[in-house]
């Protein structure tokens, strides 16, 4: 290119780029012109219908005064105005409810029978107990053969004991009995003080002669729990010979949960099934529910008394007993996957008129089988969802229904006006609203996510611009969280 034409080159490249900068200007604004005619195209695609505002369904919290992208980038949907209810309902058309499969349920009157299966131990009942015991000191002459686990009729010897004591307290009495007079009957009692059984000393009058040794029979027929004798040992006065322990009844030991301990009453009826004997049932009373509860398993020992005569129940054996209570009462019924619990509150999802739904919170009792009590939220008639809460969460963004029944109540606390203090990075900046990523907010268990705040005064956003970091203070107000307080924290990236 010769130096003469390179300012005729120039020219006419200043003049093309020119033209350029002025269609893409003619461009912009026709279209700037177009979208203004022709509205937004939620509007248009909704034609006569008044948008309340603006929302991602992702973030229900976030509203928006006009079309676009949330805080996280995702694109705004329009909510109308006759959808938005002054209540905390929310209306689903039939189809989609059909469509997921919401099945329903009547609060219904129903017998609160609260039966409780637990299972237990079979054991000796302690009331039923007898220490043999030696009364005068002496020699075992004879054991009898017996062991610890024998089952012995009452009135079966034991052992045999020598007594020497005894020997010359008999034969002095002997020698008196002929004479007569109170010296006989006074020697006749120190035989009893002495600690011999009056059938010893009848027997000793019948024969007439002293009976050195003397046997000690079972007072009780039982099983033979402890044995502490043995042919030719000595024996102290009050040293215990045998323990035994009658079979009939037997004490089945239940432990309860805290929960179900109101279930047991003192002399309630039981059924108990043992597995050592399939498809038999052993009919039981409740003899004593323990005062207190077990520290380390928080559980209520309940003793069953099971009769035995056939001494077919063995202690050791395990049982399974149904527990019912002595009084059936009626209460208000809903089924237990009904409820939601929300952490603070439980709600169940009630069917109303007019295809809608509302989250209403309640009281719930105790609970039988699959079906529980509720003690207030709810009237007998009324319909409830009992399956598909979660689908309807997700169709209908029950959840926002859910957060308007929350600040819908009274408040119990003064934390609906506390303070709280986060920290994070503006990612958008509007006049009075402002979105921030923030980090976890312990004051009210928040994990780290971004949000959109509301600025108490306007002036609170001057000098601030998207990506500053940022220290704020923040209030909740309804559904709305107002920014108190804000200041930078450090310089944009």
């Amino acid at each position: 290119m010769t130096e003469a034409q390179k300012p005729m080159f120039n020219t006419r490249r200043a003049g093309l780029l020119g033209a350029i900068i002025a269609g893409a200007l003619a461009i912009g604004a026709g279209g700037y012109w177009l979208g203004m005619s022709r509205g937004p195209a939620g509007a248009e695609a909704e034609a006569g219908r008044e948008i309340a505002y603006w929302y991602d369904p992702m973030l229900p919290n976030e509203r928006y005064p006009g079309p676009g992208r949330s805080s996280m980038g995702m694109e705004l949907i329009p909510r109308y105005a006759d959808e938005v209810s002054s209540d905390a309902s929310v209306r689903i058309e039939p189809g989609v409810v059909q469509n997921l499969g919401v099945r329903l349920a009547a609060v219904e009157r129903a017998p609160l029978s609260r039966n409780v299966r637990a299972a237990g131990v079979l054991a000796f009942s302690e009331r039923n107990q007898a220490v043999v015991q030696a009364r005068a000191a002496g020699f075992v002459e004879r054991g009898y053969g017996r062991a610890v686990g024998d089952v012995v009729a009452a009135g079966a010897p034991i052992v045999d004991v020598r007594v020497p004591e005894w020997t010359a307290a008999q034969a002095e009495y002997l020698a008196l009995r002929q004479a007569g007079g109170d010296l006989a009957q006074a020697a006749r009692q120190r035989l009893a003080m002495l600690g011999m059984p009056t059938s010893l000393i009848e027997r000793i009058e019948r024969d007439g002669r002293p009976r050195p040794v003397t046997t000690i029979t079972a007072p009780v027929a039982g099983a033979i729990t402890a044995l502490d004798i043995r042919p030719g040992m000595t024996i102290m006065q009050g040293a215990p010979l045998a323990t035994i322990n009658a079979m009939s009844p037997v004490w089945l030991i239940v432990s309860l949960p805290q929960a179900d301990a109101g279930v047991a009453e003192r002399g309630g009826r039981v059924v108990a099934r043992v597995p050592a004997y399939p498809g038999e049932s052993f009919a039981g009373r409740i003899e004593t529910v323990l005062p207190s509860a077990d520290a380390a398993t928080r559980t209520i020992e309940v003793r069953i008394a099971l009769s035995n005569e056939d001494m077919r129940l063995r202690p050791g054996m395990t049982a399974e007993v149904e527990l019912a209570p002595a009084r059936t009462e009626t209460a208000l019924m809903v089924p237990a996957e009904a409820l939601i619990q929300t952490g603070r509150r439980t709600v169940v999802i009630v069917a109303l008129e007019d295809n809608r739904f509302a989250p209403t919170e309640v009281e719930p009792g105790r609970r039988a089988g699959d079906r529980i009590e509720i003690r207030s939220g709810l009237t007998e008639g009324q319909r409830v969802v009992a399956s598909g809460q979660f689908l309807i969460d997700s169709e209908a963004s029950l959840s926002g229904a859910l957060e308007r029944l929350e600040t819908s109540a009274p408040a119990q606390t003064p934390q609906a006006t506390a303070t709280h203090e986060a920290q994070g990075r503006i990612t958008a900046l509007d006049g009075a609203s402002i979105s921030i990523a923030h980090g976890a907010v312990t004051s009210l268990n928040w994990p780290a996510m971004t949000m959109q705040f509301r600025l108490q005064e306007p002036t609170l956003g001057r000098g601030l611009e998207v990506g500053d970091a940022v220290s704020f203070r923040f209030r909740q107000d309804g559904q709305a969280y107002i920014v108190t307080e804000i200041a930078k924290t450090g310089a944009r990236p």
